[in-house]
């Protein structure tokens, strides 16, 4: 503690928790969504401790599932300390009320679906598409609507964050898959090359 860290060890794996007093804090990272805080959330007197894997678990630069889900539900179970104010999720930009985010990945990690805000984000670009944020730790790849997609927000969400849920659940996808959608349309995935994205189309009716 003296040197501004801790190393804890959760189900086998040891993750390092840094910015600790008497150290110098974090600064907080820059978050561009933010779940169920407060409108008057201000992030800008706050200070960050950073919890990340410890370095033999991320020496190729690619932290396994495993790890990644168990660095979430870590940091869950720190958002019960006393003082915690908000959550950072790095790979989605995304900061959280604690609440929100342990509920979230509680839920997730005893079966229930995968927390999509807050683990990840969805994120409107200038054409009108629909994308994913932060899926890509998860999975190795980024999903994508096209903008004929998109003309319903509110459904094109709905459909995000269930897919969002299955590749969580069955990880990366290596050639085109056909699917029926929620509401009984037929769908198809499909990868694109190496630019890490994974496209939604309309399939044949």
């Amino acid at each position: 503690m003296d040197e501004g860290w801790l190393e804890l060890l959760a189900t086998g794996l040891t993750f390092d928790l840094t910015g600790l007093s008497p150290h110098k804090a974090h600064p907080v990272p820059a978050s561009v969504h933010s779940f169920a805080c407060a409108r008057d959330f201000d992030q800008s007197e706050l200070e960050a401790i950073t919890l990340s894997p410890g370095p033999h678990l991320a020496s190729s630069g690619v932290i396994m599932f495993p790890v990644v889900r168990c660095l979430a539900l870590l940091a869950a179970q720190l958002t019960q300390l006393s003082g915690v104010q908000a959550v950072a999720w790095h790979p989605a930009r995304a900061i959280s009320a604690p609440d929100y985010f342990r509920r979230g990945v509680f839920g997730w990690v005893d079966g229930g679906a995968f927390p999509g805000l807050g683990l990840t984000a969805l994120v409107t670009n200038p054409d009108g598409s629909l994308q994913s944020e932060g899926l890509d730790i998860f999975t190795g790849q980024e999903l994508l609507l096209p903008a004929e997609m998109c003309a319903d927000r509110s459904q094109a969400a709905k459909i995000a964050l269930r897919l969002l849920n299955w590749l969580v659940e069955h990880g990366r996808i290596g050639q085109t898959f056909a699917f029926t959608g929620p509401d009984g349309e037929p769908l198809v995935l499909e990868p694109q090359g190496e630019t890490g994205f994974l496209h939604l189309w309309r399939g044949a009716t």
